[in-house]
């Protein structure tokens, strides 16, 4: 289970999209990339949450971009007119995460396009075991790419991190914020999903995606931990939530009963 490493050459356009201003960049491989940046918004959070929630949606075999880690050079961007973009690339220098850019992609509307059962069963299962908060009517996280549907930007899954107190307390939550998935109407096989994504997600597959986390995406210092304990606190949060699995699918079986 590894990341290919890919340097960016070329910073192509800002992706405005909230607070964390990812780009469209170009790097030697001769690809192009959704660049997201450890210097915006939540920081190196936000990126373990990208690289976790991307992971784990691969696992699931949902279609997903390939995610690879991008080296951001120190000398890229001194050029850069735009002094908020110029302070972003600075605070971003070293390793920071991709996405292959799907060219042409278009974003899932939940009007024209329907899902089938099965699949978004799987996508609102996931989101409830990660706890994403935004992939909802508003913004969907989801595009259509040559007629198939592919999730992306995991980066507002896991916020029990952004507090990081009482992991094992929030590892039980049931999620009640699942009642806005975009796709729960669709969702008529969570149970059956719910018994099939845990045989995938096995405690060793979780430490596996857990042990992706670079080093220095685990530095925040709040109470002196090291890279391996913080690393420790992801591993047990997610094993403890895919144990108790019926917190949050009971959660999203009620919230679908009550809107049919």
């Amino acid at each position: 289970m590894n990341l290919r490493t890919v340097n960016v050459t070329r910073y192509i356009t800002p992706l405005r999209e909230g607070g964390s201003m990812p780009a469209l960049a170009e790097a030697d491989d001769d690809f192009k990339y959704v660049v997201k940046f450890r210097g915006s918004g939540h920081g190196t959070k936000s990126l373990i949450s990208e690289l976790i929630g991307g992971v784990v949606a691969k696992l699931l075999k949902l279609r997903v971009p390939e995610l690879v880690f991008v080296q951001l050079d120190e000398a890229f961007g001194q050029s850069e007119g735009d002094e908020e973009i110029q302070d972003l690339l600075k605070g971003s220098r070293g390793l920071n995460l991709g996405l292959h850019f799907l060219s042409g992609a278009l974003a899932y509307d939940p009007i024209t396009t329907k899902v089938d059962g099965q699949l978004a069963s799987k996508i609102v299962w996931m989101d409830a075991f990660l706890t994403n908060v935004d992939r909802t009517v508003r913004n969907t996280n989801m595009l259509m790419w040559h007629k198939e549907l592919w999730v992306i930007d995991h980066g507002a899954t896991l916020y029990f991190h952004h507090s990081w107190k009482n992991h094992e307390k929030q590892s039980l939550t049931p999620f009640s914020l699942i009642k806005d998935h975009v796709l729960l109407p669709f969702a008529d096989q969570l149970e059956a999903v719910d018994a099939q994504c845990k045989q995938i997600l096995t405690d060793e597959i979780i430490r596996s995606v857990v042990n992706l986390i670079p080093d220095d995406w685990a530095n925040w210092t709040e109470d002196n931990d090291t890279p391996e304990t913080i690393k420790e606190v992801y591993y047990q949060f997610l094993s403890n939530r895919l144990k108790f699995s019926q917190n949050f699918l009971n959660e999203a079986l009620n919230a679908r009963n009550a809107s049919i």
